[in-house]
C-alpha cells in the first residue's frame, strides 16, 4: 500500500503531493509496510502529540485500512490504529476532510525512514560505546591470534624438552612456512573482511554475501597450491630458510607433516576474520581455541608417550588445525548479517582483485616478516660461525626469542583485527569521530600490553628462555643478550602494525601497504645487512630496535595527517 506512496515521494513526483509539501529526497531502505508505519506513528504520537501530521496519518490509515481488508495483516493493523485513536485524544474533528497526499509529504517520510534506519536496522557498530565494542571484538580476536601463535610455540616447548636445541632450530627454520601461510590467509581474510564491513556500513548486503563466497573460494585454491609447491621444493626451501646440515633432518620431518595442515589453517584464519566482521567474535575465538587445546593435549602424548619426536609434534598440530577448519566451515550457513547461498559463490574476478588490494598491506607485512626471518637466520648462521657461539646456538636462540615476541605481537594483532570492523563500519557510515575514538583506544591498549612485554623481556629473559628447554652456558648467554637487545623497542612496535591495518580498514590500502613495508623491508632488512659489517653478530641484534623506532615515527606522521583530513571533512 505505502510502497507506491513512497515511490511517488522519492523526489520524482513530490509536486503532486500538494503545495505544503517539503521537497526532501527520500530513499527507503526497504518497502514501506503498514506495520512498520504504525510502529512509527505510536512513537511519534508519544513524542509529538500536537503534531498535525499524526492526525492526518490516523485518518488516512483508518479510512484505507477500513476499506482494504485483504488479509490478516490489514485487519490487525486496522484494529491497532482504532484502539490507539481512542486513547490518544488526537482524532480529527468530525466531518473534517484531509487529502491523503498531504500527510505523506517528503519531510514526514524522511523522518519516518530516519527513525526506521536508526531504531530497526542499524548495526551496533555504528552507535554502541567504543570501549564496549572493542572489548567484545578484540578479546576474542586476541584469543584467536594468540592461540594461532601458540601452535608453533607449544611445539617448540615440547620439542625443546624432548629433543633439544637442535629440534628448536628445526622449528625455527620451518617457521617461514607458517608465516607465508598466514600471509595468504590475511591477504584474503583481511581483504574480504574489510570489504565486508564497508559494505555492511553502506547496507550493500548482496555485495557483502558475494565477498564471503568468493573469499572462501580463494582460500581453498590458494591453500592447495601452497602445499603442493612447498612439498615439491621442501629441501631447497629449508636450505634457503637457513637450515644447517645438523638441523636439516629434523626440519624435513617437521615441515613435511605440518605443510599438510596448511590449507586448513589458511581457511580457518581467513574465515575467522569474516566471522568476526559478521558480529560473532566469540565463535571466531572458539574455532582457534579448540584446535589449540587439541594440539596441546596431543603434543606431550605423541612426543613423550609414543616417542615420536618432531614427527609427533607436527602430527598433533595438523589434527588441531583440521578440527578448527571444520568449525569455521560450519559457520558459513550461520552468517547473521547476510545470507550465504549458491549465488554467493559466483566467482567475480574484478571484485577479487579489490579483495587482494584491501588485504595487501596485512599480507605484505607477513611476507616481510618471512623475508626478515630468512635474512635473520642466514645472518646469524654466517656471523655466528665466526663467533664463539657457532651456527646452531644463534639459530636456536633466534627461534625462541622471535616466537616469544610472537605472543606479544599476536595480542597486538588481535587488537588490530578487533578494531578493524569498528573502524571500517564507521568510516563507511561517515562517523569519523567514532573512527578516531576506536583507533586511539586501540593504541592505548597496545601501549599497556607492550609495556608489560618490555618488562618481561628485559627483567626475566633467562626464565622465559628456560621454558623452551636446557642448554649450555653459551646458549643462555646469547639467548638472553638477543632478547634484551633485539626487543628493546618493543613498547612502540605495535603502533606501526595498528596504523597499517587502520588504513586498510578505511579503504586506503596503499598507505597501509607503505606502513607494512617500513619496519620490515625498508628499514630492518638493510640494517640486518649493514650493521653486522661493523659490529659482527651484535649488529644483527641492534638492527631490531633501530628499525622499530624509525617505523614508529613514520606511522605517527601518516596517521596524524589522516585524522586532520577527517576533521576537515566534518567541518
Amino acid at each position: 500500500m505505502f510502497a507506491g506512496v513512497a515511490k511517488s515521494a522519492d523526489a520524482r513526483d513530490l509536486k503532486s503531493l500538494g503545495s505544503n509539501t517539503v521537497p526532501v529526497q527520500v530513499r527507503s531502505p526497504a518497502p514501506l509496510t503498514e506495520s512498520r508505519f504504525c510502529d512509527f506513528l505510536f512513537l511519534q504520537n508519544y513524542n509529538f502529540k500536537h503534531n498535525c501530521y499524526i492526525d492526518f496519518a490516523i485518518l488516512f490509515l483508518y479510512n484505507v485500512l477500513e476499506t482494504r481488508r485483504r488479509d490478516g495483516i490489514g485487519r490487525r493493523a486496522g484494529l491497532k490504529i482504532r484502539s490507539w485513536r481512542q486513547g490518544a485524544g488526537s482524532t480529527p474533528a468530525a466531518g473534517t476532510k484531509k487529502e491523503p497526499e498531504n500527510l505523506l509529504s517528503g519531510s514526514f517520510l524522511a523522518r519516518f525512514y530516519r527513525w526506521e534506519e536508526r531504531n530497526m536496522s542499524e548495526n551496533p557498530l555504528g552507535h554502541e560505546k567504543i570501549s564496549k565494542l572493542l572489548m567484545s571484538f578484540a578479546l576474542p580476536s586476541i584469543t584467536a591470534t594468540l592461540v594461532s601463535s601458540l601452535y608453533n610455540i607449544v611445539d617448540q616447548v615440547f620439542i625443546g624438552q624432548g629433543v633439544g636445541y637442535l629440534g628448536n632450530a628445526a622449528t625455527n627454520v620451518s617457521y617461514p612456512f607458517s608465516t607465508i601461510c598466514l600471509a595468504i590467509s590475511l591477504l584474503i581474510g583481511i581483504g574480504s573482511a574489510s570489504r565486508f564491513s564497508l559494505c555492511l556500513g553502506k547496507k550493500e548486503y548482496k555485495k557483502a554475501s558475494l565477498i564471503v563466497g568468493n573469499g572462501i573460494i580463494l582460500m581453498t585454491v590458494s591453500g592447495l597450491i601452497f602445499v603442493i609447491v612447498c612439498e615439491l621444493l621442501l629441501t631447497q626451501l629449508l636450505k634457503i630458510f637457513g637450515a644447517t646440515a645438523d638441523v636439516m633432518p629434523y626440519a624435513q620431518q617437521y615441515a613435511g607433516i605440518t605443510l599438510i595442515g596448511m590449507p586448513f589453517l589458511i581457511i580457518t584464519n581467513g574465515m575467522s576474520n569474516l566471522i568476526r566482521a559478521d558480529g560473532s567474535p566469540k565463535y571466531s575465538m572458539a574455532c582457534m581455541v579448540t584446535g589449540a587445546i587439541i594440539n596441546t593435549i596431543l603434543d606431550p602424548i605423541f612426543i613423550f608417550v609414543f616417542d615420536l619426536g618432531v614427527f609427533g609434534a607436527a602430527l598433533a598440530t595438523v589434527i588441531g588445525q583440521v578440527v578448527s577448519f571444520i568449525m569455521a566451515i560450519v559457520y558459513v550457513r550461520r552468517f547473521k548479517t547476510v545470507k550465504i547461498d549458491k549465488e554467493s559463490f559466483r566467482f567475480k574476478f574484478k571484485d577479487n582483485l579489490k579483495t587482494f588490494y584491501m588485504g595487501t598491506s596485512s599480507c605484505i607485512n607477513q611476507v616481510a616478516i618471512t623475508i626478515v626471518q630468512i635474512v635473520l637466520n642466514n645472518s646469524l648462521v654466517h656471523y655466528g660461525a665466526s663467533s664463539v657461539y657457532g651456527q646452531e646456538i644463534p639459530l636456536a636462540a633466534c627461534g625462541i626469542v622471535m616466537k616469544t615476541n610472537a605472543i606479544l605481537l599476536s595480542i597486538i594483532v588481535g587488537i588490530s583485527q578487533g578494531v578493524q570492523p569498528i573502524i571500517g563500519y564507521n568510516y563507511g557510515a561517515e562517523k569519523y569521530d567514532r573512527v578516531k575514538k576506536a583507533f586511539v583506544l586501540a593504541i592505548k591498549w597496545n601501549f599497556v600490553i607492550s609495556a608489560i612485554g618490555f618488562c618481561a623481556f628485559q627483567f626475566f629473559p633467562k626464565q622465559i628462555i628456560s621454558i623452551f628447554g636446557n642448554g649450555d652456558e653459551l646458549y643462555f648467554e646469547f639467548a638472553v643478550m638477543f632478547m634484551r637487545i633485539f626487543l628493546f623497542m618493543v613498547i612502540i612496535n605495535g603502533v606501526q602494525l595498528l596504523s597499517s591495518n587502520f588504513f586498510t580498514a578505511i579503504g586506503k590500502a596503499m598507505k597501509g601497504l607503505i606502513l607494512s613495508l617500513t619496519r620490515q623491508v625498508l628499514f630492518l632488512i638493510p640494517l640486518l645487512l649493514i650493521l653486522p659489517i661493523w659490529f659482527g653478530i651484535k649488529g644483527v641484534l641492534y638492527a631490531g630496535p633501530v628499525a622499530d623506532f624509525i617505523a614508529f615515527v613514520v606511522s605517527a606522521v601518516l596517521v596524524i595527517q589522516e585524522f586532520k583530513k577527517m576533521k576537515e571533512i566534518n567541518n
